[in-house]
């Protein structure tokens, strides 16, 4: 059965078949009637045909897409309608910067537009000043956890909450300046070093840039290359190695210094080095009395937290401070060097 759309559109197309045979043969008649009355060449029943052919191809290109552009407009046309139906949206209520706690409770979450929970039965509670080091086996929910404490992905039940208020209490922008996010694949935009860490901020604060990368020990890494920091990274940080793009994100993240910084597998690209900075970084995450979630597998990127959270199997198994984690009995089903650290650098207790 056709639509109503093809129903309407078959007279226009015949009519205009019909316009387009009768143009095309009177052309070929005037053109034999020239020839005929030695007032042209016959050359010009060719040319004439070539001419009328080139002349009506817009008019059929325009007949052959017009039903994809009533098609279009007809459904912007509900779509305008469908979302005129949905409240305003309102930005709530300003909340004061959070300098508290960060608390999970009871919290599941599944990827968006899916309905398998990935990770569940998640409940901690961290205080400011302290650091969290998530570890467990590959596919265990780590990744799936640390996005959402950052919010990129909202519970399915239970709430992530920042001194007692859940993360959608705070518009995105608000959230945003509170929280630094570093993930397992690092993202960098076409752009200056300056711009990616000042998260094209316009124009970027020098001060508060420097500071990142200060924070994150990326300064000097940042002064060496070629234009410092407006060197431009090119496309998905394409000038950079991975280990300069880890860093500089790194430092993306300390950015203007958020309350609650996640670090999903910091140091998966970086040398001995970074190992150290990277420790560093986290102890002033610390000193300044914000609060660090570290999720890793190499166990120097945990050799300055307090607290570890095993997860195994989407589910948190245990979580405690760092020297009983460490000293129970490896749970079943994970990975026993996961739980092996090095020793603390810097008195990170």
């Amino acid at each position: 059965m056709r639509s109503p759309l093809s129903i309407r559109q078959l007279p226009i197309g015949a009519a205009s078949k019909i316009l387009r045979l009768l143009l095309q043969s009177a052309i070929l008649a005037v053109g034999a009637w020239l020839v005929i009355n030695q007032l042209s060449t016959p050359g010009i029943i060719i040319a004439g045909s070539i001419l009328g052919a080139r002349a009506l191809a817009p008019v059929d290109q325009a007949i052959a897409n017009w039903r994809g552009f009533v098609g279009a407009r007809q459904s912007w046309q509900r779509l305008s309608r469908l979302l005129g139906y949905l409240p305003a949206r309102t930005d709530p209520m300003a909340l004061q910067p959070p300098v508290k706690t960060l608390t999970v409770q009871n919290a599941a979450v599944a990827p968006p537009g899916e309905q398998k929970i990935v990770c569940q039965d998640v409940n901690f509670s961290i205080p400011a000043g302290k650091a969290l080091g998530v570890i467990g086996p590959t596919a265990s929910g780590k990744s799936s956890l640390a996005r959402m404490l950052v919010g990129v992905w909202a519970p399915a039940r239970g709430g992530v909450r920042l001194d007692g208020a859940s993360l959608d209490q705070w518009s995105p922008e608000a959230l945003g300046r509170h929280v630094g996010y570093l993930p397992q694949d690092v993202e960098l935009f076409s752009g200056t070093v300056a711009q990616n860490i000042a998260r094209f901020e316009d124009p970027p604060d020098a001060q508060a840039v420097i500071a990142a990368a200060q924070a994150a020990g990326v300064h000097e890494l940042i002064i060496n290359l070629p234009e410092g920091y407006e060197t431009n990274i090119g496309d998905h940080g394409s000038a950079l190695s991975a280990g300069q793009a880890q860093r500089v994100a790194l430092a993306r993240a300390l950015f203007r210094d958020p309350f609650l910084v996640v670090l999903d597998e910091p140091n998966s690209n970086l040398d001995a080095e970074g190992d150290e900075a990277l420790t560093q970084a986290i102890l002033g995450i610390r000193a300044r009395g914000a609060i660090a979630v570290v999720v890793a597998h190499r166990p120097s990127a945990i050799a300055g937290v307090d607290y570890i959270l095993v997860m195994g199997k989407g589910r948190q198994q245990q979580f405690g401070p760092k020297e009983d984690i460490l000293n129970r009995a490896v749970q079943p089903g994970l990975q026993p060097r996961a739980l092996k650290v090095v020793p603390e650098q810097g008195g990170a207790g």
